[in-house]
């Protein structure tokens, strides 16, 4: 059980519109980047392979593979230098961390993909 006062605390770092994904979903994480004076946006693309925690410290990892090799990346959820989030596909998993996909390469490391339906949106 939380603490009342921690909640109080943290909600003012929150973010106003959830990020609304799953696990096993594709996604574009849109990130504000700064380097020295100018300001860009970084696409970084891949699969939601875990998400952990709550409240301010709730973050989520997304699995890419560049030049044959797996990238990983670990955002936090409520960070304001994440711009936006877009779903690309939504994935049919059956368990909360895909960490097997670590082990998979090529057509193997595929996810089956969920059909959703536009009324049954969250």
């Amino acid at each position: 059980m939380r603490h009342p006062l921690l909640d109080q605390a943290e909600a003012s770092s929150l973010r106003e519109d959830p990020l609304q994904f799953e696990i096993g979903d594709e996604v574009n994480v849109h990130l504000s980047i700064l380097e020295g004076d100018k300001k860009r946006t970084q696409v970084f693309n891949g699969v939601v392979i875990a998400r952990r925690g709550a409240g301010t410290r709730e973050t989520f990892t997304v699995r890419r593979i560049v030049a044959g090799e797996g990238v990983e990346r670990t955002f936090p959820v409520h960070s304001p230098k994440i711009e936006k989030l877009e779903i690309k596909r939504h994935g049919r998993v059956r368990r909360a961390k895909l960490y097997y996909l670590r082990d998979r390469t090529g057509k193997a490391a595929r996810l089956r993909e969920r059909i959703v339906r536009k009324d049954k949106q969250k």
